[in-house]
């Protein structure tokens, strides 16, 4: 187990340090260098791009739509849009508008410009695809594979959160995030395919030149932060904005780890928790498709507890270990964990693994979960029940 120390940083910085470049160095202290930068051979290549094609092809979609739920709510209740949908609406339709070519296009030639936005061709996806065909000397198609499509999954559950701080922590994580990425993606596939990166449109478009597309949107979104992010809520937007990045790095780790190219739903993915208050945070790697127990003894009846065990190198608790006390009983090995705030259980030290950790699945962030697979165990009768699955 490794223990978070809480940054001390918050967004009060000196006027000098732009507000989004502060976040993107806080993300570069804590996760270090992208997963890209690494070296990827070609057959990685070919299996990450058509994945990385299917993002880019979906995200302006994702985002367009994201907030469709806020404005069929108010149509509900029969009362006006909220500030901040309205804020988190104009920098998304901007986003979109950059994303499908527009932005350039009328830049270029002003109004009389806006009949080629038709041309589809000028999506940055397509863009996208020209770049990876080319250095893989095939036409690409986007590949949904299941890891891909659970990210765009819990990204698209961040954007259209009814909380604001939560919906502008995402949007500001996966902006400043896709510089990095695409940053990271385009100087490896240079040196991977021995290619000129002046030719790579889609890199040169979002993050080479002068004045390149990313410029704007991290700086548009990092806007939203003082408009919708009070100064005693700064700690929690800190949190979501981590939380949010790690989503967007946990995909590009998995795509560089696998050279499948339909996805390993074996594969570990961080998992976020939380007991009921959230005083208690913490992530756990373990696999998208669970595999759970459900026990019967006294306390996991009475608690509810269903179990996922794990190595002790699996949990990380972000923060709060300050806040658990704990229980024993019985035999006095296992070592029950609670919040003292709001009596939930999120791990412990079980009988069967006490030097590791049982997850209460209940308290993981449904987001990364892709199914559960639960299974009973005889806690009743605890010395024969272990017995049995030893024996098996």
């Amino acid at each position: 187990m490794t223990l978070s120390q809480p940054s001390s940083s918050n967004l009060d910085q000196p006027s000098e340090i732009p507000v989004g470049e502060h976040l993107a160095r806080r993300a570069r202290d804590l996760h270090g260098a992208h997963p890209f930068a690494a070296e990827i051979s070609k057959d990685q290549a070919a299996s990450l791009l058509p994945e990385y094609f299917a993002m880019s092809q979906a995200f302006p979609y994702l985002q367009a739509g994201s907030q469709k739920d806020l404005v069929f709510e108010a149509m509900h209740r029969n009362r006006g849009l909220p500030k901040d949908v309205e804020l988190t609406s104009v920098v998304a339709n901007f986003i979109c508008w950059d994303e499908t070519g527009g932005h350039s296009r009328v830049l270029q030639g002003g109004n009389a410009a806006l009949p080629s936005i038709l041309e589809t061709e000028n999506f940055h996806s397509k863009l996208f695809r020209r770049d990876a065909s080319r250095l893989l000397g095939r036409a690409i198609q986007p590949n949904y594979s299941t890891r891909t499509s659970r990210y765009l999954r819990a990204l698209c559950h961040g954007l259209s959160s009814r909380d604001a701080i939560v919906r502008c922590a995402h949007m500001v994580a996966f902006e400043l995030h896709a510089a990095e990425m695409i940053q990271a993606l385009w100087t490896t596939l240079v040196k991977t395919f021995d290619a000129r990166a002046d030719d790579l449109e889609y890199f040169q478009a979002h993050v080479g030149g002068a004045d390149p597309a990313e410029k704007y949107h991290g700086e548009m979104t990092t806007r939203l932060i003082s408009e919708l992010v009070p100064a005693d809520c700064n700690n929690r937007f800190l949190d979501e904005f981590d939380r949010a990045y790690g989503l967007s790095l946990e995909w590009c780790r998995n795509l560089v780890g696998s050279c499948s190219p339909h996805g390993n739903s074996g594969a570990e993915v961080e998992h976020s928790g939380r007991c009921h208050c959230g005083s208690v945070k913490f992530y756990v790697r373990a696999p998208a498709e669970i595999s759970a127990v459900k026990c019967n003894c006294s306390i996991c009846q009475m608690s509810g507890f269903v179990h996922m065990l794990v190595a002790d190198d699996k949990l990380r608790i972000e923060c709060g270990e300050n806040v658990l006390t704990t229980y024993q009983f019985n035999k006095h090995i296992a070592r029950h964990t609670f919040c003292r705030v709001c009596g939930v259980k999120p791990f412990y030290r079980p009988r069967s693994n006490p030097s590791g950790f049982s997850v209460n699945v209940r308290c993981l962030d449904k987001t990364t979960i892709e199914s559960i697979e639960v299974e009973d165990f005889d806690g009743e009768n605890w010395d024969l029940a272990i017995r049995s699955l030893h024996a098996d």
